[in-house]
């Protein structure tokens, strides 16, 4: 098919645009590229996609077509929609994000809701302590203080550009009060002494070094490799978190770590072979792959 040239000159409709935008992000191979056409257009025009067919005749002006035509060659070249817009839904939270943190994935909710299993399990009244590692945008913490504000929470990252998107976000959603934020390497900021959490949680990087250049051209080309590099078996940091997190919870306290599709053996290797931990267990997400892994500090 003959690639189609950016408009410029002619008095686009809004249908008109939309439908040379959709056979243009077809002929580039990307994805979902009607609702592409019209996610971009919308944020162009900063309306609602409905009210590109309530006002379907209505042309673009020169400003207009110039914005959506800006929007359209980034997604040519593979920018994530979410770091366009600015923005990704999760939990039903509306997540500000930066190339400075992953976007949040929807497999990433099947660790927020074991989380929140966890906690109406237990019947308590008081306040328990939650450690959010590598919280990058905040997504999992907020998720669950959002649900369960009655907790603390604490949320740390590596990357201060990322703490300072997280605490925003938190701020965003009127969470801020209830939630700690601090910079460091994992348990670097934390005083095993004084920290006695009752649950950690995690997303942390776990695609093997070799496999990076393999992911979708969105992925690689954009989003922090820090935050996605395991090293070379892509094990590197369940290695350090499960050595070191029976130090910071609370006796029986319980860690809830995300893995990868095809890691259930070898977390499950770390964590009996680190001998601090029992009840080690493993959630499937919604495509049927082994997603959370759960752990208890022996009492």
């Amino acid at each position: 098919m003959q690639k189609r040239s950016v408009p410029n000159s002619k008095r686009w409709t809004l249908t008109e645009i939309i439908h040379w935008a959709t056979l243009y992000f077809k002929t580039h191979a990307i994805d979902s590229p009607r609702l592409t056409a019209e996610i971009l257009l919308a944020h162009a025009l900063r309306c609602e996609r409905i009210d590109l067919y309530l006002n379907y005749d209505q042309p673009l002006s020169g400003a207009e077509l110039s914005a959506f035509k800006t929007l359209v060659q980034r997604r040519i070249n593979y920018e994530p929609l979410a770091y366009i817009l600015g923005t990704k839904e999760f939990w039903s939270l509306d997540i500000e994000v930066t190339r400075d943190v992953l976007i949040p994935r929807p497999e990433t909710e099947c660790l927020v809701e074991a989380v929140l299993e966890v906690l109406s399990q237990n019947l308590s009244s008081s306040a328990k302590r939650l450690l959010d590692l590598g919280t990058g945008s905040g997504a999992i913490v907020l998720a669950l203080a959002h649900q369960q504000p009655g907790h603390v929470y604490f949320a740390s990252d590596l990357s201060v550009k990322a703490v300072e998107l997280a605490r925003k976000n938190a701020q965003r959603h009127g969470l801020l009060k209830h939630i700690h934020f601090v910079v460091g390497d994992w348990f670097a900021p934390m005083n095993p002494i004084s920290s006695g959490f009752d649950m950690i949680v995690s997303n942390p990087p776990y695609i093997p070094s070799r496999a990076i250049a393999e992911l979708q051209a969105e992925i690689y080309r954009y989003e922090p490799i820090a935050a996605l590099d395991g090293d070379t078996d892509g094990l590197a940091s369940y290695k350090r978190i499960i050595g070191s997190a029976h130090l910071y919870l609370k006796s029986g306290g319980v860690m809830m770590l995300e893995i990868g599709h095809d890691q259930k053996d070898d977390v499950q290797r770390i964590a009996s072979e680190c001998g601090q931990y029992e009840e080690i267990r493993f959630k499937k997400d919604y495509s049927g792959y082994d997603r959370v892994a759960s752990m208890r500090v022996r009492i």
